[in-house]
């Protein structure tokens, strides 16, 4: 049996709540209307079609547009060998939806990394707290409006207090550079945008304060 015909018997069971299979380079990913069906749908996905494997769950910020979350589950069977895909959406006025931690018990850690990093909650979790970061921090970290350079936080002998520390480098990308070597993440001065003075200029202070030049030890062939 083929995803596509798996896929059919969900659409077959749950009718207008699921959509149309899509197949996208030999994938099939299928749509769910009502977020709170999730559990049930994953239920019959497992018990009755064979999908025994929760590959992962993953979360999509759509910033800007509603609903804003897309919550996207990867399901694998063993047995038939086949992969399929389940997406459903719920909005950032709600951000919540039933946990399948009950169907597949690894879906425990992917919610809660999925709460910890983009505020979602999963109704019916037996254990949902922040995975990655400290009990208490106020932000989401995979939110699109969360800078890069990170938020001041206030718990002191606890975590930074101030901006995290990619904030000014020590490994910066600059966007829209000439070319991908301009725009691949390397040290930068800030007075200067040279990018072969910036690449080289830590990796060969090491080597000055050894052998008091920045040639390496070995003798220097001329041109």
């Amino acid at each position: 049996m083929s995803s596509l015909e798996l896929a059919q018997q969900i659409k077959a069971k749950f009718g207008g709540l699921i959509s149309e299979p899509a197949e996208f380079r030999g994938e099939i990913t299928l749509k769910l209307a009502d977020a709170e069906q999730i559990a049930e749908v994953c239920a019959f996905a497992k018990k009755d079609l064979g999908f025994d494997y929760l590959v992962d769950i993953t979360s999509v910020d759509n910033y800007g547009d509603d609903p804003r979350w897309t919550i996207v589950y990867e399901l694998y069977g063993y047995g038939h060998r086949c992969h399929l895909r389940l997406k459903t959406d719920v909005s950032e006025e709600k951000s919540e939806l039933p946990t399948i931690s009950n169907v597949w018990r690894t879906a425990n850690w992917h919610e809660r990394e999925m709460y910890d990093m983009m505020g979602i909650r999963f109704r019916g979790h037996p254990d949902l707290r922040r995975i990655l970061m400290w009990e208490g921090y106020p932000y989401f970290p995979l939110r699109k409006d969360f800078p890069l350079a990170g938020k001041p936080s206030e718990m002191p002998e606890v975590a930074f207090t101030k901006p995290a520390p990619l904030e000014g480098g020590p490994f910066v990308t600059i966007a829209g550079g000439k070319d991908r070597m301009a725009r691949e993440p390397r040290v930068r001065i800030p007075e200067t945008d040279a990018v072969e003075l910036n690449a080289r200029l830590e990796r060969r202070q090491d080597i000055k304060e050894a052998h008091g030049h920045s040639h390496g030890p070995g003798p220097v062939e001329k041109k």
